[in-house]
């Protein structure tokens, strides 16, 4: 295929000189949507943003379009690289429109070429990720939190060079390529690959040591201890992730990447709470009541409905008094408590018969001669679950058992035994 000329220039549509008039630019759209002046502080359009988005959440009964365009229009106000472009072009421009096209992308277009200045272009460095722990407290009325790290910064004394202009010399492991060629012999086959030289980084070139900048040692980088300042939002989720803009390492030709805090694992669900709560046998037959200091230090008088017997693991719910949602704080999750019911060890048979006139009885009391002498008389022990799991592994460790009863054991343990039918011979 030949191409005897590029009509750079020319009218080619998405090329060139655009045909007929401009189109206006509408930079004033994601202002109106949050209902803020152009002149607006970023205060401002946190503030504007919160009030729409609780008004048009969609779990609030709100239009999920209208809520998509808010949080689209909060997201370029509060960025200012992003408002800066906003202002300027609106919101094509941010889409990749609305600046003009360079000749040489018909070339790319063409050959798959890339253009010098996107290979002169930072890349971003790796992002720091250290976990925070905080107690369930700080998450419910949220908390200032401090936090040290160490990073590396680029070298004041070279600027991140490793050394004076002259100290730098071709590295001879790949003559000043950065890459190393490797050749690997399979079989009748030769396999070629390339990596990064090893000797030099990549960079293709190495410093004398008697020339290496005696601040950093020649990395071109120096550690800095520094306090960063944390403020735990109220109803943070599990792993919820707070994000340092250009807080992690620095290295020559790189923007600096993020530092990311992890909040380490709460016994909750989501913005649900989970407690257990110990009554008497008494409490659970004939109601009870109990304080509880929540959270933020309230304290709550939780009861029973009267006439309701609280059952052993019973579940119950006080509404509205779980973890606050995160962004939303004046929404909260439930409260679920557990109940575990502590039965007396012994009853005095002085109260037996008080018993049987005020509990139900047995539908089905066997008639039982206790005198004769074919029935065998037992009385149950009880046994602890650690004992139990004793007795488990001491029968696994001896072997002792047949091997129908530990496939019935393990088929209990997975879910309930697995029976197979024999075939008929």
């Amino acid at each position: 295929m030949y191409f005897s000329s590029f009509p750079f220039g020319e009218e080619i549509p998405g090329h060139g000189r655009p045909r007929g008039p401009a189109k206006e630019r509408n930079t004033t759209k994601f202002y109106e949507l949050l209902e803020v002046d152009k002149s607006a502080s970023l205060q401002d359009i946190k503030k504007a943003y919160r009030k729409l988005a609780i008004k048009h959440h969609p779990d609030k009964g709100g239009d999920p379009e209208k809520f998509k365009e808010i949080s689209r229009a909060y997201e370029v106000l509060s960025d200012p690289e992003k408002k800066s472009i906003y202002d300027e072009l609106g919101e094509e421009g941010l889409e990749g429109g609305g600046a003009e096209t360079d000749p040489s992308d018909i070339f790319d277009l063409f050959f798959g070429g890339r253009r010098r200045g996107r290979q002169q272009s930072k890349k971003k460095g790796e992002d720091i990720v250290s976990p925070i722990n905080v107690t369930l407290e700080q998450i419910y009325n949220g908390a200032p939190r401090r936090m040290a790290i160490n990073k590396d910064i680029i070298c004041n004394d070279c600027e991140g060079k490793g050394g004076p202009a002259d100290a730098f010399i071709t590295c001879k492991e790949c003559d000043g390529s950065g890459v190393k060629v490797m050749i690997r012999h399979l079989g009748p086959m030769i396999q070629q690959t390339q990596g990064i030289c090893s000797a030099c980084k990549g960079q293709g070139r190495s410093i004398e040591n008697s020339k290496r900048c005696k601040t950093c040692g020649g990395k071109g980088v120096c550690k800095e201890r520094k306090i960063l300042q944390i403020f735990i939002e109220k109803g943070v989720k599990n792993h919820h992730k707070i994000v340092f803009r250009g807080e992690a390492d620095e290295r020559p030709g790189e923007i600096p990447g993020d530092v990311v805090l992890e909040h380490a694992v709460f016994k909750r669900r989501g913005n649900d709470l989970f407690m257990t709560k110990s009554i008497t046998l008494y409490e659970a037959l004939c109601g009870f009541k109990f304080l509880l200091t929540h959270l933020d230090g309230r304290q709550l008088l939780i009861q029973g409905s009267p006439g309701e017997v609280v059952k052993p693991d019973a579940v119950m719910c006080v509404k509205g008094e779980g973890m606050p949602c995160h962004k939303n704080p004046f929404i909260h999750g439930e409260l679920y408590i557990v109940f575990d019911v502590e039965f007396p060890q012994k009853v005095p048979e002085s109260l037996h018969a008080k018993l049987r006139e005020i509990l139900p009885q047995p539908e089905n009391t066997p008639m039982v001669d206790e005198d004769d002498p074919k029935t065998e008389h037992h009385v149950c022990e009880s046994v602890t679950p650690e004992e139990l799991r004793a007795r488990q592994q001491q029968q696994r460790t001896q072997g002792s058992g047949e091997a129908y009863e530990e496939d019935e054991d393990e088929g209990a343990q997975a879910g309930g035994p697995q029976r197979v039918q024999c075939r008929q011979q």
